[in-house]
């Protein structure tokens, strides 16, 4: 059966998302339309241009975070080296490595921009990134139409950038236009689960499924080196933890896979593998959870007859 999907922002918790996607391919379900918000619209996308949820497991098991990043810990860099870059270009790391790494991903599949995806001219992924000059959340490949950007023929790996790009930890991507520049940050900023995406007013031809990062049980805990960068850090942290917590109405949460993420935070980049694996698991027995009493036509009853 195939079905739409929307993938929730959540930084290093996204393995969890990657447990309930080889749990749905293991029940023979396909993915139609794609989107996702930050790691969601990483995971999204490398669906989109053909890895299966097990080859997603295979790397994000194996991946460290810390590889993005110019030095091994946010704690290695000179607090006032850091703090230049942060007022100098509004953010620490560049985010290059990170675009050159999803980039060599998507280059493996055969596949660059958009276009290489297209089905009749449209795109089946769909990436949210936030504009904070406009204060507009983006829709890509879309929305670039509004920046003098052709939509196909824009990176996908760009696209993803634009979207995890964690305020203040990344610089964020510019668009110069009209005689003015946007800067485009992660799109958990503005909307973090998109479940409306697909959504239009009449009777869906097949459900759309989202995919969300929760946790019952928080136990953060501040690190014991708490300089002003780290702290800001934190903040943007919560912000985006707590905007995964956002209400969830009736008619979607009927319809999404609720996955625990055991405590860990959205920017826990030290995670080790073993609760990678907690994490994957969590995702796989939520999803078959969601399974054994998702109904698609129960759910066309009760909200569109």
């Amino acid at each position: 059966m195939k079905i739409d999907v929307v993938f929730e922002g959540g930084g290093v918790k996204g393995i969890g998302l990657i447990g309930a996607i080889c749990c749905f391919e293991d029940y023979g379900y396909e993915f139609n339309m794609l989107a996702g918000t930050s790691a969601g619209s990483i995971i999204a996308a490398l669906l989109a241009v053909g890895y299966t949820g097990r080859e997603l497991k295979s790397i994000m098991l194996e991946l460290d975070y810390n590889m993005f990043f110019k030095k091994k810990s946010l704690y290695h860099m000179n607090i006032i080296k850091k703090s230049i870059n942060l007022f100098k270009d509004k953010g620490i790391y560049s985010g290059d490595q990170f675009e050159n790494y999803i980039n060599k991903l998507i280059l493996k599949k055969g596949k660059s921009t958009f276009k290489d995806i297209e089905i009749e001219g449209v795109s089946p992924l769909k990436i949210i990134a936030s504009d904070v000059t406009e204060k507009n959340i983006l829709i890509l490949p879309d929305d670039l139409i509004k920046y003098g950007i052709n939509p196909m023929d824009f990176e996908i790996s760009k696209a993803i950038r634009m979207s995890i790009s964690i305020p203040f930890y990344f610089k964020p991507v510019k668009f110069y236009h009209n005689g003015g520049c946007s800067y485009v940050v992660d799109g958990g900023i503005l909307s973090n689960f998109p479940i409306w995406i697909f959504d239009t007013d009449i009777k869906p031809v097949r459900p759309t499924i989202g995919f969300k990062l929760v946790d019952v049980n928080k136990k953060y805990t501040s690190s014991p080196r708490m300089d002003f960068i780290s702290y800001l850090f934190d903040i943007i942290g919560t912000m985006i933890d707590k905007n995964e917590e956002i209400y969830v109405k009736d008619k979607d949460a009927v319809r999404t896979v609720f996955i625990p993420t055991l405590g860990v935070k959205t920017t826990d980049f030290n995670i080790s593998k073993d609760m990678k694996i907690k994490l994957f698991n969590s995702g796989y027995k939520s999803a078959k959870k969601f399974l054994k009493f998702w109904n698609f036509d129960k759910y066309i009853r009760k909200y569109y007859m």
